[in-house]
């Protein structure tokens, strides 16, 4: 990879995978297969490549695993294929982060990218009414946040290439998919034009919304510092991303967030 992730971790391709370096920790990916994700595509029948994504949870520097278990904060990183799903790009079906029994709130995730192109989408609420719809694209290097309780989905946006990332979680991360599967999907699907442009065609499941399409916010009072890994900035001050086990400490940043 071009981009530098703080530590020694490299991604396979065929299969999907990641290679740790001997300083550092890390499972065997789990694979996301076309089949699980149907029910939330825009065409439950569409082709496409049958592992959409890889993700290995709890990475890291060996040094830091004690700490990072004692701060309840967890490393993942995840690999999305090359290709397409019918008309759709290779992307998650789209989930709200489940209430932690850490922080009893639902809890936030701070992504990276790290090798290809995305598009973090997100909507304030799961319900009939998603709220606020941001669309943010995002390239090696940029980080993108989602704030505690919004739906959110990550897309591959170059069917050319795979797509990389890593991302601080909590450690007790678990998914909550029942309103987005009770209304088949994200209330904006990206989709590829005739010309291969990514578009948006809005879930007729969810009352009219706009969506807003961007590029990342700086955020520094997230702990964000430009042109850094995540994971060093970690290294450098470990308190840095307290705030996504305890959503609470950053409430004030919560309130009219925008990604």
């Amino acid at each position: 990879m071009k981009f530098n992730p703080g530590f020694d971790i490299q991604p396979t391709y065929d299969p999907m995978g990641f290679v740790y370096g001997e300083d550092c920790f890390g499972p065997e990916v789990e694979n996301r297969t076309l089949d699980a994700i149907r029910s939330s595509l825009r065409d439950p029948n569409c082709d496409g490549p049958q592992t959409v994504y890889s993700i290995a949870m709890d990475v890291g520097k060996r040094q830091h695993r004690k700490s990072l278990i004692d701060q309840h904060l967890l490393f993942g990183v995840v690999i999305y294929a090359a290709g397409r799903l019918g008309q759709e790009p290779v992307r998650s079906q789209g989930h709200i982060h489940m209430v932690s029994p850490y922080s009893h709130r639902s809890t936030p995730e701070v992504y990276e990218i790290w090798e290809g192109e995305a598009v973090i989408y997100m909507q304030e609420y799961g319900d009939d009414d998603p709220g606020r719809c941001f669309a943010v694209y995002a390239g090696p290097g940029d980080v993108v946040i989602v704030p505690p309780a919004w739906t959110h989905a990550t897309v591959n946006a170059n069917p050319e290439k795979p797509m990389v990332f890593g991302a601080w979680c909590d450690r007790a991360y678990g998914f909550v998919y029942d309103k987005v599967r009770a209304h088949n999907g994200i209330a904006w699907f990206p989709i590829f034009d005739a010309e291969g442009k990514l578009t948006w065609e809005a879930n007729p499941a969810y009352h009219p919304s706009k969506l807003i399409c961007k590029s990342p916010a700086d955020h520094p009072e997230l702990g964000i510092v430009k042109n850094e890994a995540i994971y060093t900035t970690y290294e450098k001050c470990s308190e840095t991303f307290d705030y996504v086990p305890m959503p609470q400490l950053k409430d004030e940043t919560w309130l009219n967030y925008i990604p």
